[in-house]
């Protein structure tokens, strides 16, 4: 049995291998959701005129991985205080939303959004919105696997800010 998330935040490049590298991941894919044009190109969605955002789509066996383990590990990949983009990446494009596809998977990214405000790791509120799915459009080629294709640029031009916002939020 397969199940299905989808993610938003900030770059797609970025959101695939902390969860491509989990026991029970299917698959992952990065695309774009959330707007109104039908197939959109990297180039309509980076004009910010489809009104997508780039994201993941990850299949997943539940049996394995549960989607409360998902979310978890969707938190530590963004800056949930930021609705205006991630890291380096700024615009809708790129802001951070949990695409939820039932009443369960809602449930289970409202009371993880809860759990983290009232955690007190951030100082900012969560603003990380929580939205029905939409339809989700792979990304061309080129965007799968970026970080196997390309690890140096991946590395270099996606992860510094990232990572250095993970290791001061989440590594403590």
């Amino acid at each position: 049995m397969e199940e299905t998330a989808i993610f938003a935040g900030g770059c797609f490049w970025c959101m695939v291998k902390p969860f491509d590298q989990m026991p029970g991941i299917i698959r992952v894919t990065s695309g774009y959701t959330g707007g109104h044009t039908e197939n959109p190109t990297y180039e309509e969605v980076a004009s910010h005129k489809t009104g997508h955002t780039e994201a993941v789509e990850i299949v997943f066996d539940p049996e394995k991985i549960s989607y409360k383990d998902l979310v978890e590990i969707y938190w530590r990949q963004t800056d949930p205080t930021d609705a205006s983009g991630q890291f380096q990446d700024r615009g809708d494009s790129y802001r951070p939303v949990i695409f939820v596809k039932d009443d369960n998977q809602r449930k289970i990214a409202e009371a993880s959004k809860k759990a983290l405000s009232e955690s007190g790791r951030f100082n900012d509120p969560i603003v990380t919105s929580i939205e029905e799915v939409k339809p989700f459009y792979p990304a061309e080629d080129y965007h799968q696997d970026f970080y196997k294709k390309n690890p140096f640029r991946y590395q270099i031009e996606e992860m510094g800010g990232r990572e250095n916002f993970i290791k001061k939020n989440w590594d403590k």
